[in-house]
């Protein structure tokens, strides 16, 4: 065995290993990249110099301004205001408050763009109420959960940036324009499933459909709703870039949740603000020391080894797919979003643009595939925050959520076996 095969094992299983073993995702990737590179008699120089790469690129800054953007807005009772829109739309059917949480949380979701703050934010809300109006809680809790993988879609999505700098430049404008219809494919599964189960178990229908009540709805929710119209038409048109785009919604944020919703005082924008922080320096801290992770992979050529292997395999595109789908999808139930982008982008992307998937698209699969990860045992982030917001064992919660699961696959086939569902909205406004 050659000094090479040596160094992998060393990287990829004492990575593993470290997991295993309940050490903090960034930790496992630094220690592991750090033996790996004191084996092949490399200068530790080497790892922060790529630790200080990793985190010094103008497209990153993007990133802390959308998180700054979604904790202010969620923050400032923008919850509420979409609830009602979403109440107003599609509450009247069967089942109506499963409905109302799955669109509210594609409105929430280009809003706060991540998973956790939706569950967090909209669940505290929607899961008590709808208990009281006769909901299983089990059941309430899952929808409330899988409808917020939405959010990770649905633009602006700080994922979707960090995937672009990932994939080496991946135009972030174009990212935003694929989500949306996926977004809203994933809404109508997670929905058909819904009201297959509100039928079943006879769970009540909402007020009449009134169209002067979604209009009044529409008017008061419109504040929070531009700031959607902010970033991507700021970024499509050209106007600015993704990160000048995020900066302008953070400031929008801020005055729209201190003087118009009046959610928030001053005081509360600094009590928001350290929350930013504390979010900030996690995903800070992955990118970094997922960077000398990934700096070791390519000096050991494992893209180009994972690509022979996975090739030699087979030559059924179909297969392949689905191999790399179940790949990302193994990883969520160990790791969290941000260091899966980071550490198996550089790998997996190679391997799907040989057989003719566009980086786009890719994106779109990557983030659901680890939207549907933050759902599973025994890292699910998103799980547990569901579980602890309904107070639920979450083993309930899990049971409950068996359905919404092939809900998501479903959506994440269609995804991934249909190109124009990722890549219509993009060619159209945005070709390259």
């Amino acid at each position: 065995m050659n000094t090479s095969s040596v160094a992998i094992i060393i990287l990829i299983v004492g990575f593993l290993l470290l997991i295993i073993l309940r050490f903090p995702v960034a930790y496992a990737v630094a220690l592991a990249s750090m033996a790996c590179l004191v084996y092949q008699g490399k200068s530790l120089n080497a790892l922060c110099q790529q630790m200080v790469k990793g985190i010094s690129s103008f497209s990153l800054m993007a990133v802390p301004f959308f998180i700054t953007m979604g904790i202010l807005m969620g923050s400032g009772g923008i919850s509420e205001k979409l609830i009602a829109l979403a109440n107003a739309c599609v509450g009247w059917m069967r089942g109506g408050m499963a409905m109302v949480n799955i669109v509210a949380s594609y409105f929430f979701g280009g809003i706060s763009g991540s998973a956790s703050a939706d569950t967090a934010s909209l669940g505290s809300i929607l899961i008590p109420m709808m208990v009281d109006q006769g909901y299983d809680g089990d059941f309430s809790t899952a929808v409330t959960i899988t409808s917020s993988c939405e959010g990770l879609l649905v633009p602006p999505s700080h994922n979707m940036v960090i995937y672009a700098m990932a994939a080496g430049g991946v135009s972030v404008g174009r990212l935003f324009l694929a989500g949306y219809i996926p977004g809203a494919i994933l809404a109508i599964s997670l929905m058909v499933g819904s009201y297959i189960i509100s039928v079943k178990r006879n769970y009540p229908k909402g007020e009449p459909f009134s169209f002067s009540k979604l209009l009044k709805q529409l008017g008061t929710s419109i504040w929070a709703l531009a700031a959607i119209l902010i970033v991507v038409v700021g970024v499509v048109a050209g106007v600015f870039t993704a990160t000048e785009s995020a900066a302008i919604a953070v400031i929008y944020s801020l005055l729209v949740s201190v003087f118009i919703y009046k959610g928030l005082t001053w005081k509360g924008v600094w009590k928001a603000l350290d929350g930013c922080i504390d979010t900030l320096s996690i995903v800070l801290i992955l990118i970094s020391t997922s960077s000398i992770f990934g700096y070791c992979l390519t000096q050991l050529h494992v893209p180009d080894l994972a690509s022979s292997a996975i090739l030699g395999l087979t030559d059924n595109k179909i297969i392949i797919f689905l191999l790399v789908d179940l790949i990302i999808l193994l990883l969520g139930c160990i790791m969290d979003m941000s260091p899966i982008i980071l550490i198996t982008t550089p790998i997996l992307l190679p391997i799907v643009m040989e057989l003719g998937m566009d980086p786009i698209q890719f994106g779109i699969i990557m983030v659901l595939n680890c939207g549907i990860g933050l759902l599973t045992p025994p890292v699910g982030a998103v799980l547990f925050i569901g579980s602890a917001v309904a107070k639920l064992k979450m083993e309930q919660v899990v049971k409950a959520t068996l359905p919404f699961y092939l809900c998501m696959l479903i959506a994440l086939i269609l995804i991934t076996f249909i190109p124009q569902i990722s890549l219509f909205l993009p060619n159209l406004l945005m070709p390259s």
